[in-house]
């Protein structure tokens, strides 16, 4: 029994990690476990399963836990998502879960409606606002591209500052594992500025052979995406990301890697050094 009336530790106790298959998901899941804290892994193929579009299968997988990351798939920006995060966040707290980590977006007010929901939940809470992942060229939508040589996006020469997922992973599993990051935003970006020509040219330094950037006509663009099969969920969000997101509204620094981590965030050349090392950008001729 609490005599002290101190609040409890939210550094301990099962964490759900939503989407713990997925990009970010799978890195907190497995730096939280090899720092000895109990993970129960949210995706469709876990046991019990955790599908956004099936609330009753939600409350199995929120017994015994304290703490959440939570990552909306494909993207908060989605219809139907803000409805979606209130429901998970009132069931979370009946449930007694203390502390709840957010993935959002930058630029997105759909994504910034969701951290409202959060931070108004009445649960401890921290929010991490991130930028375009580096690895969307490595793990994402963008590695058949860069295989292929043409990195072909209706981008124009934005500029986006790129963030690494490794960093993201380090700050959610920070936030959930020591003191001082509850009622914290951290709005993460790379350490540049970079337009999607830059990134290109990072690619083809470490690879060793030509990647470039050619842009396309967003409605071309769209539309190929469309024919070759993919979901229509992906195909909207593709629309709209660069549609809106990608009209500059981004184009800034931050500082929330080096003040939740007290250090710099990675930058692109150096992921795109790591990456062509491990053979995944290798073309078999």
């Amino acid at each position: 029994m609490n005599f002290l009336g101190k609040k409890k530790d939210t550094s301990e106790g099962r964490v759900l990690v939503l989407g713990g298959t997925g990009k970010t998901g799978r890195r907190v899941a497995a730096r939280l476990e090899e720092k000895g804290r109990p993970v129960r892994v949210g995706s469709r193929a876990s046991v019990p399963a955790f599908d956004w579009d099936n609330e009753s299968g939600w409350s199995a997988c929120l017994e015994g836990v304290t703490a959440a990351y939570i990552t909306y798939a494909p993207d908060l920006a989605m219809p139907g998502a803000a409805d979606a995060i209130r429901a998970f966040v009132k069931l979370a707290r009946r449930h007694g879960v203390r502390h709840l980590v957010l993935l959002s977006g930058r630029g997105e007010a759909e994504a910034q409606a969701c951290e409202r929901i959060v931070q108004d939940s009445g649960l401890d809470w921290t929010i991490v606002r991130s930028s375009w992942f580096n690895q969307n060229f490595s793990e994402g939508a963008f590695i058949d591209m860069v295989l292929a040589g043409t990195i072909t996006l209706p981008a124009g020469q934005t500029p986006e500052p790129f963030v690494d997922i490794d960093d993201i992973a380090d700050i959610v599993v920070t936030a959930l594992s020591a003191p001082g990051h509850a009622g914290q935003l951290y709005e993460v970006t790379g350490p540049r500025l970079m337009t999607f020509a830059d990134i290109a040219a990072d690619i083809s330094s470490a690879t060793g052979r030509p990647v470039r950037y050619v842009d396309v006509p967003h409605d071309a663009f769209v539309a190929s995406v469309a024919d070759s099969g993919a979901p229509k969920d992906v195909v909207w969000m593709l629309d709209y990301l660069f549609s809106t997101v990608l009209d500059g509204r981004n184009a800034s620094l931050t500082d929330g890697v080096q003040r939740a981590l007290g250090r710099p965030p990675k930058d692109f050349a150096d992921y795109a050094r790591d990456v062509a090392a491990t053979g995944l950008w290798n073309v078999v001729e």
